[in-house]
């Protein structure tokens, strides 16, 4: 790449840049999709690292610090055996810099500082900048070091240069790049030390001869102030669509989606499977310590959903029954978060995509084995999800999906999931009161749909 002149001042001028950037970051964090904290007040911005990546663009990690933080992950107390989250998080930004004004103001500006060694720049978010897309993917084309960055590659899998970038519109938890319809980014947002499961278990996938899950071809991680994954970047599936829309289409012309689910169900076994030889596998679970780690988060989703407190007491029971039942496989890496929306099918095929686990979990805790009956429980889930956008509801659609679904799985498992009903009512009814409790935080429109399922598991018991 050419070198050019960078417009920022230098970094002598530069070693306090939170004077110009802690109040516009203190308004603008809160509004972004990715922010975890938008319940709770922040009360300082501290900065991490900071590198300028290349001229005009500052990548920084920044911890935000809240007031009124609530016990656990996200509200919810940290299963028996772990560690909570602590009380800040810390974020990856990286900024734009420039005298003229920012590029796509009404989406990417930030502001102009008023005051520091920024005061008169425009600052903005330089994910939505395609130049600083283009130079991103250059670094990530070139393994090497820029300070505390490691820009590292799968060395058999040629990026070209020049494909044009383009950031995905879609609600979610980081940002994503799409490079000329060949490669995505994912640029994590909140970033925890450690490596992320969606860089460590794709690669341990692809080294397993897995073709269901898109294999890493560059990534990009931080030394300072702790070792941790930044970003991956995998081939992009082009053709493809995910599985809640494909569903939604379903329901929408009146189609079948059987198929489509057994399919689904047949391609989620052969990712456990693969799973299970690519990782170490557990012993059976202690059911009494995982029915007292769901119980406690039902506690903790009630104390700030009130719509849930008429229903704990019952829904204790399914959590109560899995110390006699059967402990079902052995507990293994999982996928943690799985529902249509982490889905592609591309042609007749399925794949398995976004293995970060629930974001709101601390790293450590996605990482240990668990049964995959979690999994299960979360596509089952997401059936019920869909099948409650139209009106009128239609059940049947949704039963006849988790059906199928179930019989896809146990053809290639070896074992049915629907036989294991103690097990499978308990980790659905786990997710349904996560989901009531993500609900009411961030779509509270959205609330009756995992109500539902809510009532369901309460009083008829699945």
């Amino acid at each position: 790449m050419p070198k050019t002149a960078s417009p920022l001042p230098g970094t002598a001028a530069l070693v306090d840049p939170m004077a110009s950037l802690g109040s516009l970051l203190r308004e603008w964090l809160p509004r972004q999709r990715w922010f975890a904290g938008k319940d709770r007040p922040v009360t300082d911005l501290r900065l991490l690292s900071m590198t300028e990546l290349f001229p005009g663009c500052l990548h920084m990690l920044v911890q935000a610090e809240h007031s009124g933080v609530p016990g656990g992950h996200g509200g919810v107390p940290a299963p028996a055996g772990t560690t909570a989250a602590p009380p800040a998080d810390c974020y990856q930004l990286l900024l734009g810099v420039r005298r003229e004004p920012a590029p796509r103001p009404h989406r990417a500006l930030i502001g102009r500082p008023a005051a520091g060694p920024l005061a008169g720049f425009a600052v903005y978010d330089a994910l939505c900048d395609p130049r600083s897309a283009q130079l991103l993917l250059e670094r990530l084309r070139h393994p090497g070091a820029s300070g505390p960055l490691r820009f590292e590659t799968d060395p058999a899998v040629p990026i070209p240069a020049g494909l044009a970038p383009r950031v995905l519109d879609a609600e979610q938890s980081n940002s994503s790049i799409v490079y000329g319809d060949e490669f995505i980014l994912k640029v994590f947002r909140r970033i925890q030390p450690g490596v992320n499961p969606d860089l460590e278990v794709p690669w341990a996938l692809a080294r397993q001869g897995c073709r269901r899950v898109p294999a890493p071809v560059a990534w990009l991680r931080t030394t300072r102030p702790e070792a941790a994954t930044l970003g991956v970047l995998q081939p992009f599936l082009r053709d493809a669509a995910d599985g809640w829309t494909l569903a939604l289409r379903a329901l929408a012309t009146g189609d079948d989606f059987t198929a489509q689910a057994h399919q689904l169900g047949q391609a989620t076994a052969e990712v456990h499977l693969a799973l299970a030889e690519a990782f170490p596998t557990g012993t059976h679970r202690e059911m009494a310590r995982t029915a007292a780690a769901m119980t406690e988060r039902l506690e903790a989703a009630a104390h700030n959903v009130p719509a849930l407190r008429p229903y704990t007491a019952r829904l204790r029971t399914a959590f109560a029954a899995l110390a006699g039942c059967d402990a079902g496989p052995p507990a293994q890496r999982v996928h943690g978060d799985l529902h249509l929306g982490q889905v592609l099918r591309a042609g007749r095929e399925w794949f398995v995509i976004d293995f970060e686990g629930e974001p709101s979990r601390p790293l450590a805790e996605r990482r240990i084995p668990e049964s995959p009956v979690r999994d299960v429980a979360g596509m089952l889930r997401s059936f019920d999800y869909a099948a409650r956008q139209r009106r009128p509801w239609r059940p049947e659609w949704a039963r006849r999906c988790r059906e199928a679904y179930c019989a896809g799985y146990a053809s290639r498992a070896g074992w049915d999931p629907r036989k294991k009903h103690a097990l499978l009512r308990a980790y659905e009814t786990d997710r349904a009161v996560y989901e009531v409790l993500y609900e009411a935080r961030h779509r509270p429109d959205w609330l009756a749909v995992p109500m539902a399922a809510i009532e369901r598991l309460a009083v008829r018991g699945g």
